[in-house]
């Protein structure tokens, strides 16, 4: 086998494996429904006092709400990635098994993850998404292109959300137990991603800090792009660069965790 058939079958093992847990995929849709009935709520009031805020008239607003909600478990920016597995995995030992199979090792959890991520999209992201549009005044742009340019993004925040949290994982080679690194991640995560409020609110030298970072590719970037607020080619490029230096830090890491795990166990 290939080795692009293989960590095909590997996302694939991944998506039929998210699949099966059909019960915790409907409290999810559930969830993030109920969520998202909340911040729309809450984000409308807030554009009656501000019309425009941050570039987006209300429609805009509405969607970048369901928009959050669909990413949030997609790209598990509040944590349940297979981060989660692997510092198991490296907790235990048992993460020198991957490391003796014929394959690389980010690779291997990049594919499972792009899996999962596909999976969550299509199961727990669509319908909150679509129920949004239905029943509030949401912007949907008319045209193929745009959704096209948008779903580019989206495969490109998945990468970097990957990057981000691959290195979070590699952190337990030398922590053991990484989740006060994947606890602070995660509230990072939240903040800087701009699932709480758009960055574009943000005011000054926080709201150019906090778009520079890595997390704004993750929902903030694809919104600009299906709203209308950013050229998708920079916008390709501002997560391109991001996805290049988390994936090769992650390689490095892993080659520092690896000599570990050789002189550890001998």
């Amino acid at each position: 086998m290939g080795a692009g058939r293989l960590y095909a079958a590997v996302a694939a093992g991944g998506f039929r494996r998210y699949a099966t847990y059909r019960a915790a995929t409907a409290a999810g849709v559930f969830t993030n429904t109920v969520f998202g009935l909340i911040l729309v709520y809450t984000y409308r009031a807030l554009w009656d006092e501000k019309p425009h805020l941050g570039g987006y008239d209300q429609g805009q607003a509405v969607t970048y709400v369901w928009l959050g909600q669909a990413f949030l478990s997609t790209l598990a920016i509040g944590g349940g990635g297979v981060e989660d597995e692997l510092m198991e995995r490296i907790r235990t030992g048992d993460v020198a098994i991957d490391l003796y199979r014929p394959v690389d090792l980010q690779a291997w959890w990049l594919a499972a993850d792009v899996g999962r991520a596909v999976f969550q999209l299509l199961g727990r992201g669509v319908v909150p998404f679509l129920f949004g549009a239905l029943c509030f005044p949401a912007y949907l742009p008319a045209d193929a292109g745009t959704w096209a340019a948008f779903l580019v993004a989206v495969v490109l925040a998945m990468l970097v959300g990957f990057g981000i949290r691959y290195l979070v994982a590699l952190s337990a080679f030398w922590l053991l137990d990484g989740t006060g690194v994947a606890q602070m991640a995660w509230l990072l995560g939240f903040f800087c991603s701009g699932m709480l409020l758009p960055l574009n609110v943000f005011p000054g030298a926080l709201g150019e800090v906090v778009r520079a970072l890595p997390w704004s590719s993750l929902l903030q970037a694809p919104a600009d792009v299906l709203l209308g607020q950013a050229d998708p080619w920079s916008t390709y490029l501002f997560q391109a660069a991001w996805a290049v230096v988390l994936l090769g830090a992650g390689r490095l890491v892993q080659s520092a965790a690896t000599r570990r795990v050789v002189v550890q166990g001998g």
